[in-house]
């Protein structure tokens, strides 16, 4: 059996973690062999492929990106693109397709299942943490640390200048990371995409933390909106997936509580710094069971599953399940951190 790989979406920490644990596996345990599909969906698209066995994989455990490299290529958007794809697997020999990635590269594996007959066993990867079939996926304990590390330094020169300081994460529909770097990093306000925001009331958190003789920080994820107005772009164009560039609602933010309460604010944009480098052990440890798991499934013939994370063990729920719906932040949880807002 021969079976290819492909990472889409944007790249996170633990990608090449997957890959390795993958290809170990399956030539180790199984004999089959792999080929490598490059940029996502464009791989089988175009038929770009690079080798893809036990040395190209070697020393990549640590390494964050991905060694396949990614893109947001939807095939249902590229002219004959789902009969380029099913030619090119012909092509190639390619038995069976694992398909690494978050809702949409997950949603074009479904698809090319359910609708075409595609053998496809799909891998959760988003630092959003928001797919719901599964408890966590890998990249967001990485990028979670990353944004409480940058809050962590933030705090002291908050309290040399006693400035606020907005901290903007990445999070388009889920606040988990804003939610879970925020609460370990001890910032003052928390705002996400699930609850829209009263300006006035993030004010008076503001100015509560300044008359303890503390200067605030406010976290806020790069979806969250205001009760009065929209979502802050960066620019109003689309990719191929529909999804317009957001970033842009710290500064926003940072001017507002400025006027608002006469208090110097400055904006810190992490963006894809939480993306980036060495994936944490946890990430790694998840990543690899991913893999491992993911080969298992094709062994058996069961496409059309994604491997997913329940407690400690991992099991396989179908792709069009683990798509159908995002997970976000629950209001009791928002709700229970926000003892510690103001």
């Amino acid at each position: 059996m021969k079976v290819g790989v492909l990472t889409g979406g944007g790249d996170c920490p633990g990608l090449n973690a997957v890959i390795r644990g993958v290809v170990r596996k399956g030539v180790q345990e199984y004999g089959y062999g792999f080929v490598g599909f490059k940029d996502g969906w464009r791989g089988p698209v175009e038929g770009d492929t690079v080798p893809l066995d036990i040395p190209a994989v070697r020393g990549i455990l640590p390494r964050g990106g991905t060694i396949l490299g990614s893109s947001r290529t939807n095939p249902f958007k590229t002219e004959n693109g789902v009969r380029a794809i099913k030619e090119n697997l012909a092509k190639f020999e390619v038995d069976a397709l694992i398909a690494i990635g978050g809702e949409d590269t997950l949603g074009v594996a479904a698809r090319l299942h359910e609708e075409y007959g595609v053998p496809c066993v799909g891998v959760p990867k988003t630092i959003d943490n928001d797919l719901s079939a599964t408890d966590y996926t890998f990249g967001f304990d990485t990028a979670v640390g990353i944004a409480t590390e940058a809050i962590d330094r933030l705090h002291t020169t908050a309290e040399s200048h006693m400035r606020v300081l907005v901290v903007e994460v990445m999070g388009r529909h889920a606040g988990w990371i804003a939610l879970h770097s925020g609460l370990a990093g001890g910032a003052n306000v928390i705002l996400i995409p699930e609850q829209r925001f009263d300006m006035d009331k993030v004010c008076a958190w503001v100015t509560s933390r300044f008359k303890a003789s503390y200067a605030p920080i406010v976290v806020v994820a790069e979806g969250a909106m205001p009760t009065d107005g929209e979502l802050v772009l960066k620019d109003a164009t689309t990719d191929s997936f529909g999804h317009v560039r957001l970033s842009g609602v710290g500064e926003w933010l940072a001017k507002e509580i400025e006027a608002r309460t006469g208090k110097e604010a400055r904006t810190t944009v992490l963006g894809h710094v939480q993306r980036g480098g060495t994936p944490s052990a946890f990430d790694r440890w998840l990543a690899t069971r991913f893999g491992l798991h993911a080969i298992d499934a094709v062994r058996d013939g069961d496409f059309g599953k994604m491997v997913a994370l329940k407690g400690t063990d991992i099991v396989r729920v179908p792709i069009v399940e683990a798509t159908s719906k995002l997970k976000t932040v629950d209001p009791a949880l928002y709700e229970e951190v926000g003892v510690f807002f103001g």
